[in-house]
């Protein structure tokens, strides 16, 4: 088995000969690169898939040897100081790269459909397989250094995913906002993994959490420091998983391409920053406060997600908060210390929120062909509704992705949100209060999603829904203030042929790209033009992917079922993790027993259920139109505290459709205030410091003026004078500076320096006394003209040479090297 382990190392670096091959090959090849594009979407998949099932090798034998494996080469710089870098790969290590390639290889195959019609097609699987690259990179790293390189490599791939169609201005601010975000998380990070690389003296994680236990132990740090490094290593987590209060990037992430949604909000990005607490587990967990810190944060972003999620418009804005919400879960076990039920949840929801983007990219797609390319409408649940009967499969699978997030028995996410609500009442109860109440939140918006974009009838073809101003319990805004404008116009799609991997069938390629400014398209389906008037089922080619996870979320929340009754273990997921949570000094049995699995599951899912009947309640179409509901609502007309309510729910509403403020908080106090300094520093640089600079040269050129209006002659004598005065001066400095020198013992370099320095104290008088030009005039003074201009042609050359040796003799002077 050793053998296998040693092989690990080329496990991040398998994917990446396709991004170096394609950028090749466009830079050399183009055309030769463009016409083979078709081979790249399968090799792209090919070389995952070899990852994939080496990963899966490696977590068949740590489950069965209980075991870890880490090689390190050391790259010694000196006596006192050596990098080391090698490859761990350990429970958490495997668990990441398995969800990494089975969520990748999902998203290529379905992006090889998705994205056919985009000129970007290549660039896109590039951007892809080297997304891929970094991920493994990161979850195989053995040291704070490789994690921080990766980390920044995960952060450049999802800059460029982000803003794929960099040439929509919204696409490029977005991917602009995540960047920026996410420096602040980064710039914390780097500090924290600098100050403990200051207190232990090793980068490496054995060496790091053995050395520092033992400080802790004996009494040796200071606690303040030490909390204040574990926070700034806790800054990079939140900017990378969307926590409160770096979350801001996570929903304008969604102007990429779905499947870079669904990819990025699956298993890469987001989930890294829980994978680097995770990983630092044993080190949180003995710092006072920190572990806390951790839970606060992750409770007020379950709560704060949970909250915006409930008034979007857009499907993928929806899911989006949806994701910051369930992590917000997994930090909030995590800083209780439930290291299983993190990870569980990490692995359900991956699969559960991967079926659900790509499913929403099958209902984008099936939209276009109506309202064309346009995210504001082809995302907009209110224009959607009634697309059961039109895409039946995206249909079934999205139900069961709603399901499971929801908390139904016995799909995926029921079992690992199950046991972080029952571990919350152990912690907290304040925390399980609000995790309780937010998991019912969790199953209204989902519920509200599904019911919005699927029930009903297809609201782009009505000018007014009917059920719009005919009920008021649509308290919560389907529309925005301002409502939705008409668009019931039939709209085709013009476009070019051209053929993708997975499939015999040829389509379009648009030669503007997804940039079309027109919603006018051609889409070749089934081999010939057609119009359509109503949304159609995607081809295979994007329907296998969805069928897959939606499997995946049938059956993989069964890894970590915790019954354990004789004759059998169950729980696959603790023995699995037995090394990591030994590590933790942690016991590694959950089993229950069926009676105490049926008390907790009874609450939770009571709760799931009643935040799916009120979703039900007011998004669901039959009731609309129900006329029975005139003594429901005179009843409640009736009521003193209607204008109340009204006010709440309007309240909640703008709460939620403007993200609770804060970005606009952000926006006019972090970014309109640095705006505002860089006005006032440049003002303050042309206006203060160049005008004192401008001001002398004004002073002397009137100076001047003043004495060539009364004798020519005069100008040699008053530069003689000028001279000797500055040359006093300015010979006084230079002793003081040959004085220096010799105090600093400067033996061979003292000629050279004295030398410049007369050079440069030579020229900077005449510069410092040269005549400016002055305006042209007539008569006697064209020969003062002249003799002026001469001057200012004469000297100035010699500027450049004077701030030459100025800087090569404050170098000499000042320089460590120089001094002995």
């Amino acid at each position: 088995m050793e053998q296998i382990y040693k092989y690990a190392w080329i496990i991040p670096f398998i994917p990446l000969p396709v991004p170096m091959l394609i950028g090749a090959g466009l830079i050399l090849f183009p055309t030769a690169t463009k016409s083979f594009r078709r081979m790249w979407a399968f090799q792209s998949v090919l070389l995952l898939s070899i990852v994939m099932i080496f990963s899966i090798y490696l977590s068949i034998q740590q489950i069965n040897s209980s075991s870890f494996y880490q090689y390190v080469w050391s790259w010694i710089i000196n006596n006192d100081f050596s990098l080391d870098f090698g490859y761990l790969i350990d429970p958490l290590t495997s668990i990441m790269s398995i969800l990494i390639t089975t969520v990748g290889i999902m998203v290529l195959i379905y992006s090889d459909n998705y994205m056919a019609h985009d000129q970007g097609y290549l660039r896109f699987f590039a951007y892809m397989s080297f997304f891929s690259t970094s991920m493994l990179g990161l979850v195989t790293s053995s040291n704070l250094i490789q994690i921080y390189i990766f980390w920044e490599l995960v952060g450049l791939c999802s800059y460029l995913l982000i803003g794929f169609w960099f040439t929509r201005p919204v696409a490029a601010n977005a991917c602009q906002k995540a960047f920026v975000t996410n420096r602040v998380g980064d710039f914390g990070l780097l500090l924290g993994i600098l100050g403990f690389y200051w207190i232990t003296g090793s980068f490496e994680f054995r060496d790091l959490f053995e050395i520092f236990n033992n400080l802790i132990y004996k009494n040796e740090v200071n606690f303040l420091f030490v909390t204040l490094c574990a926070v700034l290593l806790f800054a990079g987590a939140v900017a990378k998983s969307a926590q409160f209060p770096l979350h801001v990037w996570l929903p304008d992430a969604m102007e990429g391409p779905t499947p870079i949604s669904a990819l990025i909000h699956a298993a890469t990005m987001v989930a890294a920053g829980i994978f680097l607490v995770a990983r630092l587990l044993p080190l949180f967990r003995v710092i006072p406060y920190i572990m806390y810190l951790i839970s606060v944060i992750g409770i007020i972003t379950v709560l704060l997600g949970a909250t915006l999620a409930l008034a979007q418009k857009d499907i993928k804005r929806g899911l989006a908060y949806s994701t910051m919400s369930q992590l917000g879960y997994m930090m909030l076990a995590l800083g209780m210390g439930s290291y299983r039920s993190a990870l569980f949840h990490l692995i359900t929801h991956a699969y559960s929120k991967a079926l659900l983007f790509l499913g929403s990219g099958s209902i984008i797609h099936s939209m276009e062909t109506i309202v064309g390319y346009s995210p504001v409408k082809s995302q907009n649940m209110g224009l959607m509704g009634g697309l059961r009967k039109h895409v039946p499969i995206t249909q079934i699978t999205f139900l069961l992705g709603t399901l499971s997030l929801c908390g139904i028995p016995p799909l995926a996410c029921f079992w690992s949100k199950d046991e972080i609500l029952n571990n919350s009442w152990l912690y907290s109860p304040i925390f399980a209060i609000i995790a309780w109440a937010t998991a019912g939140l969790t199953a209204f918006y989902m519920f509200r999603i599904y019911l919005l974009t699927f029930e009903g009838h297809l609201n782009v073809h009505f000018q007014n829904y009917g059920g719009k101003h005919k009920t008021p319990f649509y308290s919560i805004s389907l529309w925005g203030k301002n409502g939705v404008k008409k668009n019931s116009c039939l709209l085709t799609m013009n476009n070019n042929e051209s053929t993708y991997f997975f499939s015999k069938t040829k389509y379009p390629i648009d030669k503007n790209g997804r940039k079309m400014t027109r919603p006018f398209m051609t889409i070749a389906h089934f081999e010939h033009k057609a119009v359509y008037s109503y949304p159609y089922e995607s081809d295979n080619t994007m329907l296998f992917p969805i069928f897959v996870l939606g499997l995946f979320t049938l059956f993989v929340g069964s890894i970590g079922i915790p019954f354990n009754q004789e004759g059998g273990n169950l729980d696959i997921l603790s023995k699995w993790l037995a090394p990591s949570i030994n590590l933790l000094h942690q016991k590694s049995n959950n089993s229950m027993d069926w009676d105490e699995f049926l008390k907790d599951a009874v609450l939770s899912v009571s709760i799931a259920y009643f935040g799916i009947f009120i979703a039900s309640f007011l998004y669901k179409p039959i009731y609309s139109s129900l006329k029975n509901f005139e003594l429901i609502n005179s009843f409640v007309k009736k009521g003193p505290k209607r204008i109340l309510w009204d006010k709440i729910i309007n309240g909640i509403y703008d709460w939620s459709y403007n993200r609770a403020y804060i970005d606009a908080f952000y926006t006019r106090f972090f970014v309109g205030g640095i705006r505002g300094l860089a006005e006032f520093t440049h003002f303050f640089d042309r206006r203060i410091i160049d005008g004192m600079t401008n001001g002398v040269g004004v002073f002397i050129f009137i100076f001047f003026i003043k004495q060539l209006q009364f004798k020519i002659f005069w100008i040699p004598r008053v530069i003689i004078i000028q001279i000797r005065i500055l040359i006093i001066i300015n010979w006084t400095i230079t002793s003081i500076n040959i004085v220096i020198a010799c105090l600093c013992k400067v033996r061979v370099e003292f000629i050279l320096y004295f030398v410049l320095s007369i050079h440069s104290d030579f020229f900077r008088f005449i510069d410092f006394v040269r005549i400016p030009p002055f305006f042209r005039k007539k008569g006697r003074r064209r020969i003062r003209i002249f003799f002026s201009e001469s001057l200012l042609f004469l000297f100035s050359p010699l500027h450049f040479g004077s701030s030459f040796y100025f800087y090569i003799s404050f170098f000499l002077t000042f320089h460590p090297f120089f001094c002995f």
